[in-house]
């Protein structure tokens, strides 16, 4: 699959018409989650009729777990970053209590009815649901997923969906921070003009779709979410095992040791769940976390204590500058913005440290769990 230039913020287009045309009527399977949720919203703000699928919608909506649909708001409070000011308030979403792996003829008709059926489910029901999601769709109607591996669910369409039109979005980001500037990579298995409207409704929702292939998808996930969160988990290990305190560390950390605590605060504090995900269910992240492995043993082998150990570490420093390249100073002048943010630090009493926690946990547990065992749980650092 050819891979397509993403629109920048500057010239990024409005939603207009033709794609709320080819998108009128949509299916969120899961959008009781918080995934789910956040495309359903935006989906109504652009205009178009959507129906919320899931086993139990009232978690989420506050809709009754009546079997048949019936309409809810899933219109959050504060309009989420992307939206156009002075946008019109969401509308409804009609809401079905139903099982996408076990489809009946109410929940078969809706999707025969659909422009765009969207699957923001785990891994395993999604890959379980694509046979007969797509045998009850109407030709050329567009299936989409929110999954964060993408190569056995083209692998699923590619043999059972070759009737319809079908891409694959993934957020790297957390839902509650909004598409605003934030990069979706978009795996397009079928081509067509309900799979470019999507993508052209991601831009005028905010977002920037980057096109890739299935397998460079995951290579590249691999390395910016296995990789990244297993150093930063890696580093919290090590911290354990050296013994020290937080607010010991805390008192005199410098601003790179107070941005790793604070990484490793927001996976720590995150759902176990999203995160051994990332860990086991890319096939590709055994070897990222085995590179970062290779990465300490060679930087231990440059600190052993040779004669021309200062010299290679040297090298070491201008292989990696030349890695970053151009981007050099981008990320360097980032990185002191970064650090000129950092709020300082003020030891916590246990008390103060206890309530704390217990807020942080309740709040996170509304915002990262699923809704129901379909929903698709929420990474919290994409």
């Amino acid at each position: 699959m050819d891979r397509g230039d993403h629109t920048t913020a500057c010239d990024r287009p409005a939603a207009d018409h033709g794609e709320t045309d080819l998108l009128r009527r949509c299916v969120v399977v899961g959008g009781a989650g918080a995934v789910g949720g956040l495309f359903a919203e935006h989906l109504l703000r652009s205009g178009a009729e959507v129906l919320v699928v899931d086993p139990a919608p009232g978690a989420a909506t506050g809709a009754s777990a009546a079997g048949s649909a019936r309409a809810v708001n899933v219109a959050s409070q504060d309009v989420t970053a992307g939206s156009p000011a002075g946008a019109p308030p969401a509308g409804e979403a009609r809401v079905l209590r139903g099982d996408i792996t076990d489809i009946g003829p109410e929940l078969a008709g809706e999707i025969g009815r659909a422009d765009l059926v969207l699957l923001a489910v785990p891994e395993q029901v999604a890959l379980a649901a694509v046979k007969q999601v797509a045998a009850a769709m109407r030709p050329g109607a567009l299936l989409a997923d929110t999954l964060s591996v993408k190569g056995p669910i083209a692998e699923e369409i590619l043999a059972h969906a070759g009737d319809v039109e079908a891409a694959g979005l993934n957020p790297m980001f957390a839902p509650s921070l909004g598409f605003a500037g934030r990069p979706v990579a978009a795996v397009v298995v079928h081509d067509g003009p309900r799979a470019r409207a999507l993508l052209r409704l991601v831009e005028s929702w905010g977002g920037r779709a980057v096109r890739l292939g299935a397998h460079e998808h995951d290579r590249l996930a691999a390395a910016t979410q296995a990789l990244t969160h297993a150093a930063v988990l890696s580093f919290g290990l090590a911290l354990a095992g050296l013994g020290v305190g937080v607010a010991e560390l805390a008192a005199v950390a410098p601003p790179p040791h107070a941005t790793m605590l604070a990484l490793l605060a927001r996976i720590a504090g995150g759902t176990p769940e999203v995160y051994w995900d990332v860990q086991s269910a890319n096939p590709q992240a055994a070897a990222a976390r085995a590179a970062l492995a290779e990465g300490v043993r060679t930087l231990a082998g440059l600190l052993d204590g040779r004669a021309d150990g200062e010299a290679e570490f040297a090298a070491a420093l201008g292989a990696l500058r030349d890695l970053l390249g151009p981007d050099l100073g981008f990320y360097r002048d980032t990185c002191a913005e970064m650090f000129g943010a950092l709020p300082s630090y003020e030891p916590r009493s246990p008390h103060e440290s206890s309530l704390h926690e217990l807020s942080h946990h309740e709040s996170s547990l509304n915002e990262h769990s699923p809704s129901t065992s379909t929903s698709s749980p929420v990474t919290t650092e994409r």
